[in-house]
């Protein structure tokens, strides 16, 4: 098996706005993110204590904070996808899983919502398409 590294993000929760609710509907009042970022294991075996020999997550967290609170989306899947856009763009990422999910679904109860996963071959045409 070949060796693999990645980052994990888990349980963040978004500062967002997603869906329209009738009258007396339970309104979900998080959302929460997990994001998986499949890096090369050179980005976390490193010899030295150095920022410039790791990926810096950091501008992409902030990133996506930015997205979430970029006003109301009817869907989680078009928040997931600008976040998965974000991804994109850094060349250091080869693949991700991401999952967003809701809260409650009803009465104070349940959790609802959507998983993604590209490969690397799905991520590089995605790349192809934001060029």
């Amino acid at each position: 098996m070949a060796s693999t590294a990645c980052i994990e993000l888990k349980d963040l929760r978004l500062n967002t706005q997603i869906g329209t609710y009738a009258p007396g509907a339970t309104i979900p009042d998080q959302h929460l993110l997990n994001l998986t970022l499949w890096i090369s294991t050179k980005l976390i075996l490193i010899s030295e204590d150095l920022m410039d020999q790791v990926f810096d997550y950091d501008p992409l967290v902030l990133e996506i904070d930015r997205l979430a609170a970029d006003g109301h989306y009817e869907t989680q899947e078009r928040l997931a996808t600008r976040i998965v856009e974000a991804c994109a763009r850094y060349p250091e990422i080869e693949s991700l899983e991401i999952s967003l999910r809701k809260t409650p679904v009803r009465e104070s109860s349940g959790v609802l919502g959507i998983k993604l996963y590209l490969d690397v071959s799905s991520l590089t045409s995605l790349r192809t398409t934001l060029a």
